[in-house]
């Protein structure tokens, strides 16, 4: 789309257009890819507290270029359809309960992108994607940034996850999100690859089925087995356990498209905690 064909789409329509070179910086020459990440978020404190998860998300950020902006793929936005953040300052989400209220008031005060919203929305073509302006920033997202980008100076947007939809078509997606990273922007899939609320335990032992899924998948991302870590629930009853439902897991899928086939994984925080959610997480490029 060049310059002339993006003032008429958008003239009258949901962005608010102010002067040719805020286009321009957006439809900017390619950059330096970037690179793709997915965190295990775990628990929301994360966002406040100093621990081995938030340090290795810390030293995580210390090793990555500036991005021109931050596209996350949380567990925590499921809907009906693909949707994208589009509002010029997304608002802080607490969506969750019985946690301190020093992380109720905790804000992550992030500018979104309109208009990397909408060029998001142009480079899928295996659906519609909706241009939203009822959501903002959820936990999935924000308690990982606080750490990575306390300043909250980098555009932050969302994707949402479609819950009609099959693991592959979320995998499939992520490849079409591929060109956002020559365009400046982190993608960061926000979940865990084993996350059973219902079975943590807190006396620091550890289910059989926990370690053992999290492995499979590691060495599945460590052949290049895609299709391996889409069709998890081919392991069985291991993986009835450690996704009891796939929210947590589907943004790992879209980290997976989104990388090169010669791109080596690189993880980190690879523990599991309270039995039964793992907090691995990886980079690629």
């Amino acid at each position: 789309m060049d310059r002339r064909d993006f003032l008429q789409a958008v003239g009258g329509g949901v962005l608010a257009v102010t002067s040719l070179p805020e286009i321009s910086n957006v439809f900017a020459a390619k950059t330096e890819r970037m690179p793709v990440l997915f965190i295990g978020h775990g628990s929301p404190m994360n966002a406040i507290e100093d621990n081995r998860y938030s340090q290795g998300w810390r030293e995580a950020a210390k090793k990555l270029p500036k991005p021109k902006a931050i596209l996350s793929v949380s567990a925590h936005w499921e809907t009906e359809g693909t949707h994208v953040t589009a509002m010029e300052k997304p608002k802080t989400i607490h969506d969750f309960g019985g946690f301190p209220k020093a992380l109720f008031d905790a804000q992550y005060p992030a500018p979104g992108s309109p208009e990397f919203a909408k060029q998001t929305a142009d480079v899928v073509d295996l659906t519609k994607v909706g241009l939203s302006q009822d959501w903002g920033l959820d936990h999935g997202t924000w308690s990982v940034l606080m750490q990575m980008y306390p300043k909250a100076d980098i555009p932050v947007y969302q994707i949402s996850l479609d819950a009609t939809k099959a693991p592959e078509y979320h995998y499939n997606l992520g490849k079409e999100l591929r060109a956002l990273r020559d365009r400046g922007v982190l993608i960061i899939g926000s979940g865990n690859i084993v996350h059973n609320l219902r079975m943590m335990r807190f006396d620091g032992k550890m289910y059989d089925w926990a370690p053992e899924f999290d492995e499979k998948i590691k060495t599945f991302i460590e052949k290049g087995d895609d299709m391996g870590s889409v069709h998890y629930e081919k392991l069985g009853s291991v993986a009835n356990y450690a996704v009891p439902t796939n929210e947590h897991y589907l943004p790992l899928l879209y980290v997976l498209g989104a990388k090169d086939a010669k791109e080596k994984p690189k993880f980190f925080n690879d523990v599991l905690d309270m039995g039964s959610i793992s907090m691995r997480s990886v980079r690629f490029g």
